[in-house]
């Protein structure tokens, strides 16, 4: 069955991903349509997102900030099937690093660098970035269940020499390039709801107390890593501006969560900024207390 799904869906992805942009986004506003006014996906998380985290915005603004951000939840859609086929050079066009440098000063350090992202605005994307980087490139995902799908991820991130991990493998795997004399920038997505267990690290994020992942910053501190964030901002449609931030050169002098907090403290910023370009439909405040500021 698996299988099945995948020889159905994929000539349908590998047709979108032939595209032309101008025609590609043409497809996007047709799927808006019908995720947003027939579908309804996931309206109602999404609307009870932006009303918790937003409590003293008007219905009104609630709705346009609502409606923009299906618009850029269809175009991010399908801009990750064109990733199949888009060559390199235009993925440097509209990706591009404005800071490039930090990333050299950062390996100039001669440490592995631990990467964190936030789901804002657009994380496929930032596979360009073994571009811009002589350290070798990692990124922590969960395995899809379809096996086939699984491979076609993996193909394609591998296709810009972007090597995928999960997390289960991460130490074993820095460790044994380590070893060998490879040093590696590791991106993780960081910002979402964990499992709730007794150990979990609870924070405000957006003014919520809520359960957050901790595994980049306890990586970066068992194994002497730098950290930094990567700050995605969208400029316009198709485009995109990543800066690098920065956040401990050495993350053992930082107290234990500091590091979390200060990642949660980034994405919250440029929600405040810019909130249509932030992932609604997730339900991050799943687990949450009453406690809020």
């Amino acid at each position: 069955m698996q299988f099945l799904i995948y020889i159905i869906v994929y000539p349908f992805l590998w047709s979108i991903s032939r595209l032309p942009f101008k025609l590609l986004y043409l497809v996007s506003d047709g799927l808006y349509i019908l995720l947003y006014h027939i579908v309804g996906y996931r309206k109602k998380v999404v609307s009870n997102n932006l009303k918790l985290v937003f409590p003293n915005k008007a219905d009104k603004e609630i709705a346009t900030i609502r409606k923009k951000f299906y618009k850029h939840l269809c175009d991010m859609f399908l801009e990750m099937a064109k990733t199949m086929s888009i060559s390199d050079k235009e993925l440097k066009k509209r990706f591009k690093i404005t800071n490039p440098e930090e990333f050299k000063r950062l390996e100039s350090l001669n440490k592995s660098i631990i990467l964190i992202f936030g789901h804002y605005a657009s994380w496929e994307w930032s596979i360009v970035l073994q571009n811009y980087i002589n350290f070798k490139g990692l990124a922590v995902y969960k395995k899809l269940a379809n096996p086939h799908f699984d491979k076609l991820i993996r193909d394609i991130r591998s296709k810009f020499n972007t090597t995928l991990i999960s997390t289960k493998e991460i130490i074993n795997i820095i460790n044994q390039n380590e070893s060998e004399g490879i040093k590696s920038i590791t991106g993780f997505l960081s910002d979402q709801s964990p499992k709730l267990t007794k150990e979990v690290y609870w924070s405000k994020f957006m003014g919520i107390n809520t359960p957050c992942f901790t595994g980049a910053e306890r990586l970066a501190k068992k194994l002497d890593l730098s950290t930094a964030y990567l700050k995605v901002n969208k400029v316009k449609r198709g485009f995109y501006e990543a800066e690098i931030i920065t956040l401990a050169e050495d993350s053992n002098k930082y107290k234990n969560y500091e590091l979390t907090d200060m990642f949660l403290k980034e994405v919250e910023k440029q929600i405040h900024e810019a909130p249509e370009y932030y992932f609604w439909t997730h339900k991050r405040w799943k687990h949450k207390t009453n406690e809020s500021v």
